[in-house]
């Protein structure tokens, strides 16, 4: 009896290191951080070995590419099943077949997924096209370097920050696109029905204008076509400037609120020492940690100063 429990307690530590470990590496725990370097060693050397088996002067490294491509694989096999293994701690509040379900259909559990059957849906000889292409969901595995960059990170949370204006945008472009496919069908069609043969014609000409590319495969030839063209073309610049200075802003407020925030924050060494053990608790870097810890003071204060604008009406 006493054996047996022992072996549980053994496996239950097991379990919780074992998620510790493929969790985000933290500055304290050496190994979480090499095993997060070594999954993104493996994403780009899969996704590289794809785009190289496109290339027929690789050919004669066929046999190389397919064993790193094996290789890789495997690694991200063992990985999935690491994580439905530890999956409770991921989903503490729900039991063990929930987390399951929970992870199997999350956005990272469906892209480790998918990546692993891609492998698979290619061996077959006969190479189907709507098979291969499944292949490039292994680029979706680049969001995973995500987690354990703060880069991308600060990208993240800039364009979470900013989404109201940025869609606000992007609705701008696509209500310009409509209104400028309609106006040069209007102006086009009669003298270009082969160019301009529908609506959908005018907006992949609306597109390439706005978005300053110009093909050149479809273009206006009436002077009507022609002053909308110009119109939209001077327009479609200021319109796509629109998002760009929306991010480009949010990326100013960002490291400027982070920076106030940090200078109100003094550490004594042994608040650190604290804050680093919660850190690796929480599958977390320490700095990550921290601006958490930021933005949670910083809507609590928002909140308090809410309620006390309530409370004196």
């Amino acid at each position: 009896m006493a054996g047996s429990n022992k072996s549980r307690v053994q496996t239950k530590n097991a379990r919780k290191r074992t998620f510790d470990i493929i969790q985000i590496g933290t500055q304290v725990d050496v190994v979480s951080k090499a095993f997060d370097i070594f999954i993104v060693i493996m994403i780009v050397a899969s996704i590289t070995v794809t785009f190289m088996q496109t290339f027929d002067e690789m050919d004669p490294y066929d046999p190389i590419l397919h064993a790193i491509e094996l290789f890789t694989i495997i690694v991200f096999i063992i990985e999935y099943l690491l994580r439905l293994w530890t999956c409770d701690y991921l989903y503490p509040d729900k039991t063990k077949g929930m987390a399951v379900v929970n992870f199997i259909f999350s956005f990272y559990g469906l892209v480790d997924l998918l990546t692993i059957l891609s492998y698979f849906s290619v061996m077959d000889s006969n190479g189907f096209v709507a098979f291969r292409m499944i292949r490039a969901v292994r680029i979706l595995k680049l969001f995973k370097v995500n987690n354990t960059i703060d880069a991308f990170n600060v990208v993240t949370e800039v364009l979470r920050e900013r989404k109201n204006q940025i869609l606000s945008s992007i609705f701008i472009i696509a209500m310009l696109l409509m209104a400028s496919s309609l106006c040069m069908y209007g102006f086009e069609h009669d003298v270009q029905p082969d160019k301009f043969d529908n609506a959908f014609s005018g907006i992949w000409w609306a597109m390439s204008t706005v978005l300053t590319i110009g093909y050149g495969d479809i273009y206006p030839i009436t002077i009507g076509g022609r002053i909308i063209a110009i119109c939209i073309g001077l327009l479609g610049v200021c319109v796509v400037a629109i998002p760009t200075g929306v991010i480009s802003a949010g990326f100013v407020d960002y490291y400027a609120r982070l920076k106030r925030q940090q200078g109100e924050i003094r550490i004594s060494p042994d608040v650190n020492d604290f804050l680093l053990r919660q850190a690796a608790k929480a599958g977390l870097r320490a700095d990550t940690y921290v601006e958490q810890l930021i933005l949670e003071r910083e809507k609590e204060r928002k909140e308090k100063t809410a309620s006390g604008r309530g409370n004196k009406k």
